[in-house]
């Protein structure tokens, strides 16, 4: 029988050939663990009595979330993170301290993660890893404390969903927009534990950072994983780092698939998700008339230098406008170094944005540019679910990089065509 990607991937794991629907036990390639779930994890194993780990070889933590700790409770996540490591012996180089950034961003720029493997982690946007055509999702505090002590855990094999990328990209429309109007036609709820598969002629022009951005939102339409199979792209991202993956498994051309979309690229226009439902999606012209207070590009979603890039080329010479602030946030220290010393970040700052340590930053609304009450935000992010970054009468809108500097600049949410040459 014929299978998708996922089905091959999960398969591998089990020692056999899975279906979608099947239950299977099986052991990710890694587990992720974050500091906003690390207590989670040393409270089962005091709960449990854990004192040995199955695969301590699997496990990667990564202070992101809230790093540098911003209260004494979060300063103590960090300080039980550390002891973890000590008590079980893990070596100190799996733990990704502060300031090194998003997990998944770190997990596909260092190579960690090769085509065909699994993660899991504590936290939903793992299944940004799926543009190096490996799969990712996120579980619970419980699920990894069992999973770090026992090495497996239940899954269902999910149906997959095909949707195929043709045409190029107009004048300033970037991946952001792409997924954006993916959720607009198929909706939040259009892919509710499915993995979802990108084909079509478009995806060989797609750089890496562009397919993390639309396997990223993924989870935004329900899916357990995204991805996008291994091709020349990600043979060239490997050899870049120098390391040797082997052969990147692929679908079968005649795999079952539970539904099939396409997107005409050269249709799309820049695009905004208006509050707070991240399908809510209109055009960025339209809403030209909303006045902002903070203009946010970061996270996992599009914090990398490729996005950064953008913005600057929006904003170089030029100021934002008066009473917005724009919050910068590199997903890694390995963009904020790139971005740097590359004069990007220089342009942006000279713009009047303020740069934040590396990491998720305001997007899960902690700390490092969370809103006030009646404020308003245009942000790079992924969510603009109410109260999500900050005071739940607060407003998020969700664009692309270029619509962000473009926004900032202005002080009104702006279609970015005009700004870019």
């Amino acid at each position: 029988m014929s299978r998708t990607l996922t089905e091959k991937i999960m398969g591998r794991l089990a020692g056999r050939a899975v279906s979608a629907g099947d239950m299977i036990e099986i052991g990710p390639d890694w587990t992720f663990a974050l500091d906003d779930g690390i207590g989670l994890i040393d409270q089962n194993f005091k709960r449990y009595g854990v004192q040995k780990l199955a695969y301590p070889e699997r496990i990667r933590l990564f202070y992101d979330h809230y790093a540098p700790a911003d209260t004494p409770l979060h300063a103590l996540m960090h300080k039980i993170g550390r002891k973890l490591f000590d008590k079980f012996n893990i070596p100190r180089e799996y733990l990704h301290e502060v300031g090194t950034g998003i997990s998944h961003q770190i997990a596909v720029e260092s190579g960690l993660v090769h085509p065909g493997s699994m993660v899991t982690n504590m936290d939903s946007h793992t299944i940004t890893i799926g543009a190096v055509g490996a799969i990712g999702c996120g579980i619970g505090g419980a699920e990894m404390a069992y999973l770090w002590s026992q090495g497996k855990l239940w899954f269902r094999v999910p149906e997959t969903i095909k949707i195929e990328l043709s045409g190029r990209m107009p004048h300033a429309v970037a991946a952001k927009d792409i997924v954006l109007s993916i959720l607009q036609s198929i909706s939040a709820r259009g892919a509710i534990y499915a993995a979802i598969e990108y084909h079509g002629d478009a995806i060989a022009h797609m750089s890496i950072p562009e397919r993390m951005t639309l396997c990223n939102m993924g989870i935004e339409m329900g899916a357990k994983f995204a991805v996008v199979p291994g091709d020349a792209v990600t043979q060239a991202h490997f050899d870049r780092l120098n390391i040797k993956i082997g052969e990147m498994p692929q679908p079968d051309k005649d795999a079952h698939y539970a539904s099939h979309h396409q997107v005409d690229l050269s249709a799309l226009q820049p695009l905004i998700s208006v509050p707070n439902k991240v399908d809510n999606v209109h055009p960025a012209s339209d809403y030209s008339s909303v006045r902002i207070n903070q203009a946010f590009l970061g996270t996992c979603t599009n914090g990398r230098f490729e996005d950064f890039e953008i913005a600057a080329a929006i904003l170089k010479g030029k100021q934002i406008a008066v009473d917005v602030r724009l919050v910068v946030t590199p997903a890694s220290r390995q963009v904020y170094m790139q971005a740097l010393t590359s004069g990007v970040l220089e342009t942006l700052i000279r713009a009047g944005a303020t740069v934040t340590t590396p990491g998720c930053g305001a997007c899960a609304g902690m700390h490092q540019g969370v809103l006030a009450e009646g404020e308003v935000c245009i942000s790079s992010s992924s969510r603009n679910f109410l109260g999500r970054m900050g005071h739940r009468d607060a407003s998020v809108y969700l664009g692309s990089p270029a619509t962000v500097a473009a926004s900032a600049l202005t002080g009104f949410i702006t279609d970015p065509r005009a700004y870019l040459a």
